[in-house]
Parts: C-alpha cells; sequence; structure tokens
C-alpha cells in the first residue's frame, strides 16, 4: 500500500497504522492522518540533541526515561487495544516516568512531559489538535520550541487544562515545573543557531 492509496476522509486505528509501509512519515490524531514534515532540518535535528542530552544526563539516576522521534505515543481511550487505539503521535521529544506505559513499540499512555519543535511545514490545525490531545490525555507538561522565532513556551497541566507559561526568550532559563531542578538557558539552547538560516 501506498499513501496515495489511503482514504484520508476516513477514520483509521492503530492496528491499520502499524500495517502501513510506506516512507511517509504520518501520525494519527483521533482517527484523521496528519502527513509529518519532511526530514527536518539540521537545526531542528541540533535542538532536539540539544534537549534530549540535557534530560538524558538530568534523568541518569532518576526513574524515567526519554526518547526522540521516531517514537510512536499510543493514547487510548477506553481501551488499551490495538483496533480501539485512534490517536498516534511522535513527538520530538518526550518523557516517561510511569514506565508501566512502555511496551516495545513505544509508550500507551500519556507521557509526563512531550517536546514539539516548530518546523516551518507545521500547520496551525495540526498544532491546535495536538495540544488538545496533550491535554486531554493528562501530559504534565508539554514544551513548544521555536527555532525561527527563538523561544519555547511550556503549558503545565492543572485541574485538567494546561496553563500557558510566558514565552522563554535567550537570556532567560526555563525551569520545569514537572522535573524538579531540570533547567535549560535559553540562551545556551539557540546558541549556534541563527533565526536567519532556519
Amino acid at each position: 500500500m501506498k499513501f496515495a492509496d489511503l482514504d484520508l476522509t476516513k477514520t483509521y486505528t492503530y492496528a491499520d497504522y502499524f500495517q502501513w509501509k510506506f516512507e511517509e512519515r504520518v501520525e494519527l490524531i483521533k482517527g484523521k492522518i496528519f502527513k509529518m514534515s519532511p526530514a527536518p532540518n539540521r537545526f531542528h535535528q541540533e535542538l532536539s540533541g540539544y534537549i534530549h542530552s540535557k534530560l538524558y544526563v538530568f534523568l541518569s539516576d532518576k526513574p524515567c526515561k526519554v526518547y526522540s522521534a521516531p517514537f510512536d505515543v499510543r493514547i487510548p481511550r477506553s481501551s488499551r487495544n490495538d483496533k480501539n487505539i485512534i490517536t498516534v503521535l511522535q513527538p520530538d521529544i518526550c518523557v516517561i516516568c510511569d514506565l508501566s506505559k512502555l511496551d516495545k513499540r513505544g509508550c500507551i499512555g500519556a507521557p509526563d512531559i512531550v517536546v514539539e519543535i516548530l518546523s516551518p511545514g507545521n500547520n496551525a490545525k495540526e498544532l491546535v489538535k495536538k495540544h488538545q490531545v496533550y491535554e486531554e490525555a493528562g501530559v504534565k507538561e508539554y514544551w513548544v520550541v521555536s527555532p525561527q522565532d527563538q523561544w519555547l513556551r511550556a503549558y503545565t497541566l492543572e485541574e485538567g487544562k494546561f496553563l500557558e507559561s510566558a514565552f522563554f526568550v535567550p537570556g532567560d532559563i526555563f525551569t520545569s515545573s514537572v522535573l524538579t531542578g531540570f533547567s535549560i538557558s535559553l540562551t545556551e539552547l539557540f546558541r549556534d543557531i541563527d533565526p536567519g538560516d532556519v
């Protein structure tokens, strides 16, 4: 099967997704297919590598794991059965502290932290839907990073709703409210990124 053979008006499940072998990377959001951007540019990869390495070192003596895309995060509804899962995302980075959510195919359930690094190919509809899915699923902290505009914004779950932070920009230090003691210097994060090149 090729990507072009799919009916984009249909609702799909993880059971369908798991069978697809085409080259294009896709995500399922509430059963609808969202084609992911082509391979991320090097600035996206540098930011992802920096954040992942900081998290990996920080978590080395803690009962949490950090993963980078491609890594499937399946958000179950009433059942963990593949045929009942209609949302499968590949966040750029995720942190999981409840290790019972991990299996050989990725994560089933909400990660504690999700990081999405914006690419020029991201569209507003996709971003709004992901925000809703992460909030509804119970992701404790959702970080959005913009290489183009050089900011980080965090959404922290409080009583089932995301509260948004201010924009963190070079000169600021971002501190996670979920991982006590973890912080990132925005100056260091964007040190080698020229917004004009992104």
